[in-house]
């Protein structure tokens, strides 16, 4: 049985002005993840990720779809009821600074999921659990009584994977945890998680718009644009034959190398071009404006995310026209 299901899961934000129209920041997203699955989830900035992982946790409401939690439905719990789920469901967010309360040291912080969802524990065993979990991720007692401003952003950030982990999560949602930091300190950090997904078996939707961190971390990987899911393969498909323009120039961003490194993506890919043309304005594919193998049927009608042999999926009209994939193809 999957751990976390979306069907169909849809966000909308009310425009700003006159219109007041409702955009879809998350269009009919399908997924499920597995036990002990690292799921990854790339896209440019502005897709959709960080909200749709906020969705799975209900720190946003859906406007239709539905999130399952092992079997059950989660998204119209009581908050009551849901409360419980909050140790089970976990989130490492983007920018470790923003993450840690000032006020507090990080051994404190780390002990405050604790505190709130596990109230019969005592105050010093909260204390010696956090620090025990501060150890695992490679903080000592001698960093952890300090406060976030007199610490790296790699050790915060190591700080916030420790306070996801307290608790001990079945599911954790990594939005971007490495894009705030320097490359050096991005690759201890990979490092980091890739031990814990070894070591604990956790599974987790994994964000980035960095698709070379992204195919290191997870043999699965969805590709999104504009709110919806255009290509999902596993990792080694999608980087040898990606069948959807957009996917392929997410993999031109990469910089040039040879195919072993390219398998390897060691974390060196730059940042795509964020989407800035209105995301209400097409009735078909959203990637028909900059897409170089755009027919008319694209700009009039949507292609639906189906099956492209196996556990592949794309949504491209034309995908069926190069089953070997878009590698070295050119426009047409």
């Amino acid at each position: 049985m999957n751990l976390l299901e979306l069907r169909g899961v849809t966000v909308t934000f009310r425009q700003s002005g006159t219109s007041a129209r409702q955009i879809p920041a998350v269009d009919r997203v399908d997924f499920a993840v597995g036990e002990h699955e690292m799921l990854g989830l790339v896209g440019e900035s502005g897709c959709g990720k960080t909200t749709l992982g906020r969705a799975i946790l209900r720190l946003v409401p859906l406007a239709a779809g539905e999130v399952h939690w092992r079997g059950q439905r989660i998204d119209r719990l009581r908050p009551r009821v849901f409360r419980p789920l909050r140790r089970e469901l976990q989130c490492v967010f983007q920018d470790p600074n923003a993450s840690l309360d000032p006020r507090m040291t990080l051994v404190e912080s780390v002990a405050e999921p604790l505190r709130a969802l596990d109230p019969g524990t005592r105050a010093g065993e909260r204390a010696s659990r956090a620090q025990a979990q501060l150890d695992e991720v490679g903080i000592g007692a001698n960093l952890s009584a300090r406060y976030p401003h007199q610490l790296s952003g790699g050790q915060l950030q190591r700080a916030v994977i420790a306070r996801a982990l307290v608790v001990n999560p079945r599911f954790v949602v990594c939005d971007e945890p490495v894009s705030a930091l320097d490359v050096s300190v991005q690759g201890q950090i990979i490092g980091l998680l890739e031990r814990i997904r070894d070591d604990r078996g956790l599974a987790s939707l994994f964000i980035s718009h960095n698709l070379a961190v992204v195919a290191r971390l997870c043999e699965r990987v969805m590709v999104m644009f504009r709110g919806r899911i255009v290509e999902a393969a596993g990792r080694r498909a999608l980087i040898e034959s990606p069948l959807h323009p957009y996917t392929r120039e997410l993999l031109d961003a990469v910089p040039a190398m040879d195919a072993g490194a390219r398998m390897r993506l060691l974390g060196r890919a730059s940042k795509p071009r964020p989407v800035v043309d209105d995301p209400g304005s097409a009735a078909g594919c959203p990637f028909a404006a900059r897409c170089p193998h755009v027919l008319p049927l694209c700009h009039v009608e949507r292609p639906p995310l189906q099956s492209a042999g196996g556990s592949r999926l794309v949504a491209c009209h034309r995908a069926g026209e190069w089953p070997g994939g878009l590698r070295g193809l050119t426009s047409a």
